[in-house]
């Protein structure tokens, strides 16, 4: 009776989170804010540091775990081998650094507040780590996460996730005895972590394809095997003492290398979604508001002082990488915040003895707002970059500001590919003689170019992009993306006389893309609407024709080419 009234208690609780965050969720989606910042009032009005009708349990803490597991399980199936390749060495030269400098930083700030040499070390080693739950999710829901900062900080958030699991080792095991036992600790992880990614690597050549061939058509038992998958990395993984989060990556990293991850993607998005709101939810939940706001105004003070301060040190190392200045603001204002496993090493050295929980509660405190302040630093970071861009120029380097080649004039920016812009492209290609795209989608861009159009691999809102692409000197442009941001870019950018062709989700959004200036606003209900009427004229007028409509239309439906050579007949029937 005893344990089926704590199942009781745990599916109580856990109704009760869902409930409440789905309401917070939607205030913040009407009100226009992150949901991320929602699910973590949530928390903290369900727990004992408001309400208290919410005790964290086993389920929670579990579905907590998950999430952050799946998220980067779903980063992982995004990101191919040869795409970050490039970027390893950097990434490595960014990382060691960065932690040693935010380490001192934190330490400096705590000493600082007025805390002691030992807890000065632990907050220090504690706030060295970036949010990977923040970022991952802000990027992912941004569509910048393959974007060249968006790997960049990625890849600083995986080397932070061994260096933290290290830490924690050393942590559980109390105050190591020497230098060499922390030495084979960390040779003993690192050797770990090679030999899954070596597996991870293997599988995605010779395991999985096949087996992934035989079930393609299967969804479910393609979907239920794909979660398999990754749930003996994660069993394997927590077995070697391993960060779980490790070894989701890797899984998702062996499925991305295969033609059958896109859809995968799409199936685990809404599970991933319901294990990141459990989480965010348990970060707040289990505050105490005495152990909270113990040192709240040494947690303030600290704040302000380390999110300026893991910006300066982010923008000097990418600076001295030397990316450009758009790449370098974007992946330094990024990582500004402190991260979730901050609160786990606080945690485990409360557990050692090394720290008391009024230090917890301050680690909290500050995680909480820097990550809070960085939701929405993260969300309007392209529109900050604009701002401040200026007042950096002298960072810029000067093959950033040389002028454009004379290679594009008078020619057409196609900016996102989908079935319209493909069906845009065919039009426009009778009488433009050039037409560039620009793509995220590797494999897209690869097939355009072998069409015979130029290709521009990256995301329209960097102006790096725009100018390879040659925006501000174009005769036509087409943007499929219904993001905002990007179009009021583009309306700003061309010349006067340009052409400007962009969709919008909403009608306010269409209102005020035709009042920035452009020539159409493409909605798509009103589209489908006007292509059905066409339809309908035909049918209805000559039967015959119309047949010949359809077949046009299943022709290039069945192709297999991203630009079949039959086109639509309805210019032939107009005429």
């Amino acid at each position: 009776m005893v344990t089926e009234a704590a199942g009781i208690a745990l599916a109580t609780n856990f109704g009760i989170i869902i409930v409440a965050a789905a309401v917070m969720g939607f205030v913040a989606t009407r009100t226009g804010q992150p949901t991320i910042i929602a699910y973590i009032i949530t928390g903290l009005l369900l727990g004992p540091a408001v309400f208290g009708v919410v005790s964290p349990g086993a389920l929670t803490e579990t579905m907590a775990e998950l999430g952050l597991a799946f998220l980067l399980f779903l980063l992982g199936i995004k990101m191919r081998l040869d795409e970050i390749s490039h970027i390893l060495t950097p990434i490595v030269k960014i990382s060691l650094p960065q932690m040693t400098l935010v380490a001192l930083a934190g330490f400096g700030t705590a000493s600082l507040v007025g805390f002691g040499l030992w807890e000065s070390v632990l907050i220090g080693l504690a706030v060295m780590y970036s949010s990977t739950a923040v970022i991952i999710k802000m990027l992912t829901d941004k569509g910048t996460a393959t974007s060249l900062h968006g790997k960049l900080d990625i890849g600083v958030l995986l080397v932070q996730d061994i260096v933290v699991v290290i830490l924690l080792a050393i942590l559980a095991a109390g105050q190591p005895d020497s230098a060499f036992e922390v030495l084979t600790t960390l040779l003993t992880v690192l050797a770990l972590v090679a030999v899954i990614g070596i597996v991870a690597v293997f599988s995605s050549r010779y395991l999985l394809p096949p087996i992934f061939r035989r079930i393609a058509g299967k969804t479910q038992v393609f979907f239920l095997i794909a979660i398999s998958w990754v749930f003996l990395f994660l069993f394997v993984s927590q077995e070697l003492d391993l960060s779980i989060e490790m070894g989701a990556f890797l899984a998702g990293i062996a499925i991305a290398q295969m033609p059958y991850s896109k859809e995968l993607q799409a199936r685990v998005s809404p599970l991933t979604d319901l294990f990141i709101l459990v989480f965010f939810v348990s970060v707040s939940l289990e505050l105490n508001a005495a152990a909270l706001f113990a040192f709240w105004q040494e947690a303030v003070i600290a704040a302000l002082i380390l999110m300026p301060a893991k910006f300066v040190i982010f923008f000097a190392l990418l600076d001295w990488q030397e990316f450009d200045l758009e790449t370098t603001f974007l992946g330094s204002v990024n990582m500004i915040q402190v991260s979730e496993f901050g609160l786990i090493v606080g945690a485990v050295a409360v557990a050692g003895g090394f720290i008391d929980e009024a230090v917890l509660g301050f680690l909290t405190l500050v995680a909480l707002l820097t990550m809070s302040i960085s939701v929405y630093v993260i969300n309007y970071n392209s529109v900050l970059f604009e701002h401040v861009r200026p007042a950096l120029s002298r960072f810029e380097r000067d093959d950033e500001d040389r002028a454009q080649p004379e290679e594009y004039h008078d020619h057409v920016v196609i900016v996102g590919f989908d079935e319209i812009a493909r069906r845009a492209i065919l039009q426009l290609d009778d009488r433009y003689d050039q037409i560039v795209v620009i793509d995220r989608n590797v494999s897209e861009v690869e097939a355009i170019e072998e069409a015979g159009y130029d290709a521009v691999f990256g995301d329209a809102k960097y102006e790096k992009i725009r100018k390879e692409a040659g925006v501000q000197y174009a005769d036509f442009v087409f943007s499929s993306s219904v993001q905002t941001d990007i179009n009021h870019i583009l309306l700003n950018e061309v010349s006067d006389d340009a052409t400007v062709f962009v969709e919008a989700e909403w009608s306010e959004d269409a209102t005020e893309l035709y009042e920035r200036g452009a020539a159409f606003v493409i909605m798509a209900p009103q589209l489908s609407a006007e292509q059905l009427t066409l339809y309908l004229e035909v049918y209805l007028a000559n039967p015959e024709e119309f047949e010949s409509v359809i077949e046009a239309d299943l022709e290039i439906l069945y192709s297999s080419e991203l630009f079949p050579t039959t086109r639509s007949v309805w210019g032939e029937i107009d005429d």
